[in-house]
């Protein structure tokens, strides 16, 4: 057996053991001044756990006058996950919220049967050249809370749980994991921690999650031998005990995330998720007719409903 305990190697087959199921190589995207990967949805995979949208912004410098400019738009089905290593976005909803999020803080926004919401830059901001490096994911949501009231949590870097162990650093973002727990009331359960290995520094995976990932972010990681550079999503097969390793002279970070599959086929267009593709279509409508609720202080503009299919 191996060290993994994953499955007896067949002979002649070296990847007959290999604890890692798909690669998925984002797909680029020029937003005119930065970049955005989309690892989640994609060909090779369209969900892990809950999270059914992963995307990395930047990393980038934005130039004075541009920047970070979403107008408000709506959402059903799942809670939008923003957490940046650098910069700054500025969160209006619905709901009257506002509020800057700043590098290590979390904003989890629970859409439930719909909230609208706008992601911009303060104005003092512009006139400065600035950075831009963080991740936006989606989580859908279980049946039973789909149509549920729209809701917001933001917690600062200092709230979250922080750990160390011999040249690892934990930062838990959303969920449970090496037998700590976020704040962050989550709708299903997960685990979702940006992580950090100094040289020479490894640190195991829990086989207990039935679905589980990796965003690599910065440096090199090692894992069974294989080694992975940054921007790119592994998907691990279930029940196999992982070790992730930095044999590199300079640090490596990622994300580690997953949880339990989903109660069901999740269906998704533009920004809406559902377990019902009659109820996108009523999403669609409800915003080609102005039924959702407008953002107070932010209500002029707005992206209209796109004329095609998919996020």
């Amino acid at each position: 057996m191996s060290w993994l305990n994953c499955p007896d190697p067949v002979a002649g087959n070296a990847a007959s053991c290999d604890p890692i199921d798909t690669i998925v190589v984002p797909r680029t995207s020029d937003l005119g001044g930065f970049s955005v990967r989309r690892a989640l949805p994609s060909a090779k995979r369209r969900m892990i756990g809950p999270f059914i949208f992963f995307d990395q912004m930047g990393p980038a410098e934005l130039l004075v006058g541009g920047g970070i400019d979403v107008r408000p738009h709506p959402h059903i089905g799942l809670a939008t996950v923003t957490y940046l290593f650098e910069g700054e976005m500025y969160h209006r909803d619905s709901l009257g919220t506002e509020i800057a999020i700043a590098p290590g803080a979390l904003n989890w926004m629970s859409a439930g049967k719909g909230i609208v919401h706008s992601e911009r830059e303060r104005p003092e901001r512009l006139q400065q050249k600035r950075p831009l490096f963080g991740l936006q994911s989606w989580v859908a949501l279980p049946k039973h809370l789909e149509e549920g009231d729209p809701s917001f949590q933001h917690f600062g870097t200092e709230e979250q749980p922080e750990f160390t162990d011999k040249g690892a650093s934990v930062k838990l973002i959303a969920g449970e994991l090496y037998g700590h727990n976020a704040p962050v009331k989550t709708a299903s359960e997960m685990f979702y921690a940006d992580i950090t290995l100094e040289p020479g520094a490894k640190i195991p995976l829990d086989a207990g999650w039935e679905e589980r990932g990796l965003y690599t972010v910065a440096g090199q990681i090692t894992i069974a031998g294989q080694s992975f550079d940054p921007a790119q999503l592994l998907v691990f097969k279930p029940g196999d005990h992982l070790v992730i390793e930095n044999t590199t002279p300079v640090p490596a970070r990622f994300v580690v995330l997953g949880g339990e599959p989903m109660d069901g086929r999740r269906y998704i267009w533009w920004n809406f998720v559902s377990s019902s593709k009659e109820r996108i279509e009523q999403a669609k409508e409800d915003w080609r007719q102005g039924r959702f609720d407008t953002v107070p202080g932010d209500a002029e503009e707005f992206i209209p409903l796109p004329d095609r299919s998919g996020p």
